[in-house]
């Protein structure tokens, strides 16, 4: 991820379009993860990957209920200015393996959520506006919480022996 400048955000209907998209972004992803999941038969992936699907969803949705019934203002995908290359709060897509698991889906959520929370807290740091930052407090507040909750989940995976992603018959293409 490159330090890229962060965005500038001045008011609050701008930092809910930014928040909403992270949670976006991140629930798109999983739900990818999940169907990558499934055609390779990894069921207990796929399960996992729509659950954390369904907590951003729940996420983005609390955001359009904050906003209330002003909405969210328009912001083009391209206009947002992230502190990396794309939304913070989607999962690297490179380091998904087909054989994956339990252990690496949460490795990857955890990465996701320290990248939401560093987002919010270069933006607790950053801005001046007071309800802005406030609310950019409460967002760093509870991407700490889904940190906790994942490297709790953690525990309960242990990181697999080395060679979990060996395979005698791996798939491959053809035309």
């Amino acid at each position: 991820m490159t330090n890229a400048p962060g965005p500038q955000i001045t008011d609050l209907g701008e930092l809910l379009a930014y928040a909403h998209a992270i949670e976006v972004d991140a629930m798109e992803r999983y739900q990818l993860l999940a169907d990558q999941m499934e055609t390779h038969n990894n069921r207990e992936l796929a399960k996992l990957f729509r659950e954390l699907a369904g907590h951003e969803e729940k996420h983005a949705a609390k955001i359009l209920e904050q906003a209330g019934e002003s909405g969210l203002p328009v912001i083009e995908e391209s206009a947002f200015h992230w502190l990396g290359t794309e939304s913070p709060e989607a999962a690297d897509l490179d380091a998904a393996h087909y054989r994956m698991t339990p252990w690496h889906a949460l490795q990857m959520a955890l990465g996701a959520e320290q990248r939401a929370f560093a987002f919010f807290d270069h933006l607790v740091n950053t801005v001046s506006e007071p309800e802005v930052k406030k609310w950019a407090e409460e967002f760093r507040d509870e991407e700490a919480e889904h940190v906790e909750l994942v490297e709790r989940l953690l525990k309960l995976h242990p990181e697999p022996a080395e060679g979990w992603d060996l395979d005698d018959d791996p798939p491959y293409l053809q035309d």
